[in-house]
């Protein structure tokens, strides 16, 4: 793996690989393949070396200018995707555009010139689980978690054009020999995630001055998983990894999401119940949970970031260190959620 193509590299979670390759893998060269919609921003990946590190803007979609790159690449690592559920029930086409015909555009490419191909992916295509009140350390059982066996069952535009980009990834390898792994992660949370997203809309809320918000009564449970950790496990995989399997990557970092607010509130002096709660998101998934142990026992994963306190700490200190990073979007951003109560 001497020279690799990550799409998306320069959003949240496929910035945070670019760092975490360069960091750890001096041999390897990278192309980043970004569109730089709002969710991309060179920033992410600026001051990394530029011999090393090469940014193309360009769309996925774009069939010439991926067969272009991917033919001069070992492999491709696939980030690049429409993400944001509450986007996705405002207008689906993006999601479709970009997870479907973009996905299959790179697994073409792939296939024509036999080059190795991962797929990033999502606990979401598994629709959710049933809510339980005993979270890992408050009960003997930790009850039902996703497995690469769960069936596919998901609930909102953007899980079911990532449950269907699965699916072409799956059909590509049987029927043409595509040599693909799939992997599918729990929530990411860290530096660089868009502050549309949860974590970071409320620990900026809270520097802006602003009462954070909770969707309905908070009692939705999410997995949570620090990026640099799913950065490690992506590379294991692509390395390592069997071809033609899934992967899930978790950490075992169930909390509701009350709880997390509760928690970045006392991280950052504020009272617990300093916070509104708005309405619900449409549809909103009650709980995931990820089984990993597949990835722990064949290819010998662990994750770093075990003390989920710690990591969002961590988190907290970037966002106030990185003002100058989120500032400029923020009013924007709350505008958008204030049209819909949220």
């Amino acid at each position: 793996m001497k020279k690799i193509i990550v799409t998306g590299g320069a959003g949240f979670i496929g910035s945070n690989f670019v760092h975490y390759v360069v960091n750890n893998h001096p041999e390897v060269q990278i192309t980043v393949l970004d569109k730089l919609t709002y969710a991309g921003n060179k920033e992410n990946i600026a001051g990394l070396p530029e011999d090393r590190v090469k940014l193309v803007v360009g769309d996925i979609t774009d069939a010439p200018l991926v067969e272009n790159l991917v033919k001069e690449a070992d492999a491709v690592v696939h980030y690049a995707a429409e993400s944001h559920n509450d986007n996705s029930l405002k207008d689906p086409f993006p999601f479709v555009q970009t997870n479907l015909i973009g996905t299959y555009t790179l697994i073409e490419a792939c296939r024509k010139y036999g080059v190795r191909y991962h797929h990033v992916s999502t606990d979401e295509v598994y629709g959710d689980l049933p809510l339980r009140e005993d979270l890992p350390g408050h009960g003997e059982g930790k009850g039902e978690k996703f497995t690469a066996e769960t069936p596919y069952n998901p609930s909102s535009p953007y899980s079911s054009t990532k449950a269907g980009s699965d699916l072409l990834v799956r059909a590509w390898v049987r029927s043409f020999g595509l040599k693909a792994t799939i992997s599918n992660c729990s929530n990411n949370y860290g530096p660089y995630q868009h502050i549309e997203k949860f974590i970071p809309r409320q620990i900026t809320n809270i520097l802006s001055g602003a009462r954070p918000k909770l969707y309905g009564n908070g009692k939705n449970v999410r997995d949570w998983i620090h990026t640099n950790d799913h950065s490690s496990a992506v590379w294991l995989i692509l390395t390592k990894g069997t071809i033609g399997e899934t992967y899930l990557i978790g950490a075992d970092g169930e909390e509701d999401n009350k709880t997390v607010l509760e928690l970045i509130l006392e991280l950052m002096g504020q009272p617990k119940e300093a916070y509104d709660q708005v309405k619900d998101r449409a549809g909103h998934d009650l709980r995931y949970a990820i089984d990993s142990s597949k990835l722990r026992e064949e290819l010998g994963w662990q994750p770093k970031f075990t003390n989920f306190r710690e990591g969002l700490a961590d988190t907290i200190q970037w966002y106030t260190e990185h003002q100058e990073w989120w500032q400029a979007e923020k009013q924007a951003v709350e505008a958008n959620y204030a049209k819909n109560g949220q």
